[in-house]
């Protein structure tokens, strides 16, 4: 059965959660779904995990960050260090000992570094095809010199999406990147990590994947590229790899 409510991070601002308790209070790892840019846990990835939870009697957690679904405070006031902070509290409030964090594009990012943060307490990592280090290489870079300007001077545009209505970008979001980057080194993680990527995307190339995957310390990695993939990865067949993926992680912990 899964339990809804919200958390004050402590300025005011509440996050909406959903919670699926582990059956009989099982002490096996907990699933953390982070969802994706201007995304919320509401998406299929998100509900698929939370019913496979339920029917495997796994704990799992998912959340809005701040400014996203029904939580509170503005999208637009969200960076990469807020969001992140957003995700530590609800882990740190909500949940107790090891944690599989699922991140899906911004969440993968958003997943390593609370990984990186939270080291002791990761049981395994996985990446729906992740963007870490999107601000600078999949917006800034790709802005015409009329957009730049006018992020410069407005602090914030609005990019056409294929998902739905235009998708705001901020200047701060994009001044606050690059002091949370983990591309620029080797990535002190030694969990096990999985990294799932289509290589039809047309938003994060699958490449990025297997540079995620090159600068991981971890030896237990693994890139799974789906040829016919979007994006998204929400087809059934997608969705039936994410819950084998999660399900194999889960195993591997002994739950």
């Amino acid at each position: 059965m899964e339990t809804t409510g919200r958390l004050d991070r402590g300025d005011g601002v509440e996050l909406a959660w959903a919670k699926v308790e582990a059956e009989g209070g099982g002490t096996g790892p907990t699933v953390v779904f982070l969802p994706g840019y201007y995304s919320d846990m509401t998406g299929d990835k998100a509900t698929s995990l939370a019913s496979f939870a339920a029917e495997h009697g796994h704990a799992m957690l998912r959340f809005d960050y701040s400014g996203h679904g029904v939580s509170g405070g503005r999208f637009e006031d969200g960076t990469i260090g807020v969001w992140t902070r957003d995700t530590l509290a609800v882990i740190d409030r909500l949940t107790s000992g090891k944690l599989i964090l699922v991140g899906s594009s911004m969440g993968g990012w958003i997943a390593l570094l609370t990984a990186l943060a939270r080291p002791d307490r990761i049981a395994g990592l996985i990446g729906i095809a992740g963007a870490p280090d999107f601000t600078q290489r999949l917006m800034l870079d790709r802005l015409s010199d009329d957009q730049r300007a006018a992020l410069m001077r407005d602090g914030i545009i609005y990019r056409p999406s294929q998902y739905g209505a235009p998708t705001p970008l901020t200047r701060a979001l994009i001044e606050d990147g690059p002091s949370h980057f983990v591309l620029t080194g080797p990535i002190p993680l030694t969990c096990p990590i999985r990294l799932l990527h289509g290589q039809e995307d047309p938003d994060v190339p699958w490449e990025l994947s297997l540079q995620v995957a090159k600068q991981i310390a971890s030896t237990d990695v693994e890139v799974i590229l789906i040829k016919d993939g979007d994006h998204r990865l929400s087809r059934p067949r997608d969705l039936a790899l994410l819950r084998r993926t999660v399900g194999a992680l889960l195993g591997q912990d002994g739950a």
